[in-house]
């Protein structure tokens, strides 16, 4: 099982159409929890206006989220105009599957991003997608994320060591 992303941003909206077609990505399934929205439910403008013009370049995207609350990923989804699967039990594959299957692509040319090492990347990894880790948008969490951060920041160490080493 491998724990490291292909990829690591400080934003998604650091993904650029350049760096899809460069990696011959044609979709994107986005976590919604400190990747979309920080803590406290806010939506950046700047990340809204990244989605809309990925997908004016016809970048297929939905949301895949663990979340049970229906009515956060509903207000996401709707005013990003995407898609949502909820209560997705990341990393297991039934929430991923559902979302390949919405987005009609092969696993290759679908980008799972996230900012967690042990739903999105491991989940992303286990499908044969590309796993992208970007930084949490804020650093208050649930407990259970809480509890699990300090581990996948030293993940983080790991692969940037190996990733300057040429290793990865």
């Amino acid at each position: 099982m491998c724990i490291y992303p292909k990829e690591y941003f400080n934003s998604v909206t650091d993904i650029t159409i350049e760096f899809m077609e460069k990696n011959n990505l044609k979709g994107l399934i986005l976590d919604v929890d400190n990747t979309l929205i920080d803590y406290h439910k806010n939506l950046d403008e700047k990340i809204i206006e990244w989605c809309k013009d990925l997908k004016e370049k016809n970048i297929k995207m939905c949301i895949l989220s663990n979340t049970n609350k229906l009515e956060k990923v509903t207000k996401v989804a709707n005013a990003l105009d995407l898609k949502f699967y909820y209560f997705a039990k990341k990393p297991l594959k039934f929430g991923f599957k559902k979302a390949q299957k919405y987005l009609e692509l092969e696993a290759q040319n679908i980008a799972v991003v996230g900012d967690q090492i042990f739903t999105d990347i491991i989940g992303g990894n286990r499908m044969k997608m590309f796993p992208i880790l970007v930084k949490p948008l804020a650093e208050k969490d649930i407990i259970f994320t809480k509890i699990k951060r300090p581990i996948e920041n030293l993940v983080i160490k790991s692969y940037i060591s190996k990733k300057n080493e040429g290793k990865l």
